[in-house]
């Protein structure tokens, strides 16, 4: 069985080196450039090793020529949302019109991209169905399997999670089952609306969960208690949800909802929670600028700019991925009040920062004496500073600012001020 995998991303790439364990796999991406390097054993997005690049049997192409002759095409292409925060389909139909003249009879399309229920069948089947001369369900047929990759998580790899497959007849739902579990543990759902519905709820739970962490965070703040004191005291209870409250950037948790809010919205049923669950995780950023402002004007009343040092860019710790960062609200919000930022991060590559945010990095070993240090992203590296570390960064009286609750306050120097949120 010959296989394609198209987008070779955080998603793709991983499930493209452990299907090749098993099957004639062709790794397709648009993108030349990311051909080339994969092809010389280099991942930008840290997700596989070089080594194991190099051991596999992938062919890799961004010739579209290479996707003649395939049993089963996965695409796995990000789907974000535009400006006003509606599903953005483009590269999803760019993949499906892209398929379709090289399909034959009996080819599987499965979608591991998150949608909302009824987008594989209803949008991207006739737009296969437009470019192959081909009836879905009759002479192609279409399949569902949501990805559940987690960027930088080396322990739930895709050989070690419970994937979600579901097919348009009882057939090609056989076929994904024996395909997927050769990789890794399969839960056959019901139909390929319920798989699309579990996936897109599974980000949204989450966001609705961070979101209370993220309003009480400013009940507390008020009340001149630290969200982070206050988790621990009530962690102790044995059925309590261990969520914190963070920046929820990145391409999955903070945009997933919108594409379940949309579907529930074109049915005629307002979604209340999922929307302002959106709303408060949206305004994170300003609010924890207004908070590190505010600490600053107690330390510094008389000085108006302050220098102040960002540690982290990426919307997670330990991966290079810059998109949809929160940070960078975090960083917009203090320069607005008037404040000289610095950035640094370990991870991102500095082209990327320079291109998508403007933001030129800095290198942390060459910086010191600032105002207030931001432990914006907790990165491994920046998690173990020593306390010599702040003592060269933070000037005395200086503020150090631990956003992600990774520094212990016993171990920086006393004559600095040191708070979380």
């Amino acid at each position: 069985m010959k296989i394609c995998i198209l987008g070779l991303g955080y998603v793709g790439l991983p499930l493209a080196v452990a299907l090749s364990k098993k099957y004639a796999v062709t790794g397709f991406d648009v993108n030349g450039q990311r051909i080339r390097e994969l092809k010389e054993g280099k991942d930008i997005t840290a997700e596989i090793e070089k080594s194991l690049l190099l051991k596999t049997s992938i062919t890799y192409s961004s010739d579209e020529n290479s996707l003649k002759n395939q049993d089963v095409y996965i695409v796995t292409v990000p789907t974000p949302v535009d400006e006003l925060n509606k599903p953005d389909f483009s590269l999803l139909l760019k993949a499906s019109s892209m398929i379709g003249p090289y399909l034959k009879k009996g080819s599987i399309v499965v979608f591991e991209s998150t949608v909302y229920p009824g987008v594989t069948e209803d949008i991207c089947g006739p737009e296969i169905e437009k470019h192959s001369g081909l009836k879905s369900g009759v002479d192609f047929f279409l399949g569902y399997s949501p990805e559940r990759i987690n960027p930088g998580d080396k322990t739930h790899t895709v050989d070690k999670i419970t994937k979600v497959v579901a097919g348009q007849t009882p057939e090609v739902t056989e076929t994904l089952r024996e395909i997927y579990s050769s990789v890794t543990k399969i839960f056959v759902a019901k139909n390929i609306k319920t798989a699309e519905a579990a996936k897109v709820i599974e980000n949204t739970q989450r966001d609705i969960n961070i979101a209370f962490m993220n309003e009480i965070t400013g009940i507390f703040n008020k009340l001149n208690l630290s969200v982070y004191d206050v988790l621990e005291a009530a962690q102790t209870k044995w059925n309590f949800l261990p969520f914190t409250p963070g920046l929820v950037g990145g391409h999955c948790i903070g945009v997933d909802p919108f594409y379940l809010a949309e579907c529930a919205i074109q049915l005629g049923y307002h979604p209340e929670i999922i929307l302002a669950g959106r709303r408060v995780n949206d305004a994170m950023g300003q609010f924890i600028s207004d908070h590190i402002h505010q600490k600053l004007q107690d330390i510094f009343p008389v000085q108006k700019t302050l220098n102040i040092l960002i540690l982290g860019l990426t919307f997670k710790e330990n991966v290079p991925d810059l998109r949809n960062t929160k940070v960078i609200d975090v960083i917009e919000g203090l320069k607005k009040l008037g404040h000289t930022i610095t950035v640094v991060d370990s991870w991102a590559d500095s082209m990327d920062a320079e291109k998508h945010y403007g933001i030129t990095l800095g290198n942390i070993k060459d910086l010191s004496e600032f105002d207030c240090v931001v432990g914006a992203v907790s990165h491994e590296d920046y998690r173990n500073l020593a306390f010599e570390d702040f003592e060269r960064l933070v000037k005395p009286h200086g503020l150090i600012m631990d956003i992600k609750n990774m520094w212990d306050s016993k171990k920086v120097p006393s004559n600095r001020v040191f708070s979380t949120l």
